[in-house]
């Protein structure tokens, strides 16, 4: 994986600054993407035709949907963060290290996509941050199997929100489809890689319990 070397390279304080850069840019805003904001056929060239052409009840509902896809990576950074914590084997600090790699992508992707739309991130983001770094140090003191069964399960859960986006975003956002539709596969690959990797199937309880919080989460977030 190709941060694994550089994160085993540095030093515990060069690691602490980056975590807390992490952090605030999670909080409060700009995330850097090292990946492109994706693209579909002609987007470049039919984006801006396409946003013209949205009403302004369609805007707000893309800008709505995509706060909740922004809370979303908002929360995975935190749940990577605290999970390396606690993290015994070298591979599982380096599979979430590359998985939170790619999910800043999509964190940067989310805040560029809310400003084409004249929209920014949930106000309640600091709440979402802290209560997901608690989730992710829970399931990383339950040990490395567990904590990549976790990932494992908030990938799939996110993949399934995403789906739902992708049914109700306008048909005329281009834009904001080509973003979720990398995003769902990369949260797809995340989750087939903590499975390979020895994660845990969870209990249905937790799996429950998870959800219960991401409808939460997800109904605020449109709004806040």
């Amino acid at each position: 994986m190709t941060h694994s070397f550089s994160a085993k390279s540095r030093s515990p304080i060069d690691r602490f600054i980056s975590e807390f850069d992490i952090a605030l840019r999670a909080l409060a805003g700009g995330a850097n993407y090292k990946r492109p904001i994706p693209s579909i056929d002609l987007i470049d060239k039919q984006a801006l035709t396409s946003d013209i052409n949205m009403s302004a009840n369609e805007r707000a509902h893309a800008a709505g949907l995509m706060r909740v896809n922004h809370v979303g990576e908002v929360c995975a950074q935190a749940l990577y963060q605290s999970q390396k914590i606690f993290a015994k084997d070298p591979k599982t600090r380096a599979l979430l290290d590359e998985a939170a790699s790619e999910e800043m992508d999509h964190m940067a992707w989310c805040e560029e996509r809310l400003k084409e739309l004249d929209s920014r991130p949930s106000l309640l983001n600091p709440i979402w941050y802290f209560g997901s770094f608690g989730m992710g140090l829970l399931a990383g003191l339950a040990g490395d199997r567990w904590s990549l069964g976790f990932l494992a399960e908030t990938e799939k859960q996110v993949e399934q929100h995403l789906d739902d986006h992708l049914e109700k975003l306008p048909d005329g956002d281009l834009r904001s489809r080509a973003i979720v539709q990398q995003m769902r596969a990369d949260e797809i690959e995340h989750g087939a890689s903590a499975m390979s990797a020895g994660g845990q199937e969870l209990p249905p309880s937790i799996k429950t319990g998870m959800a219960g919080i991401s409808k939460i989460m997800t109904t605020t977030a449109y709004k806040i």
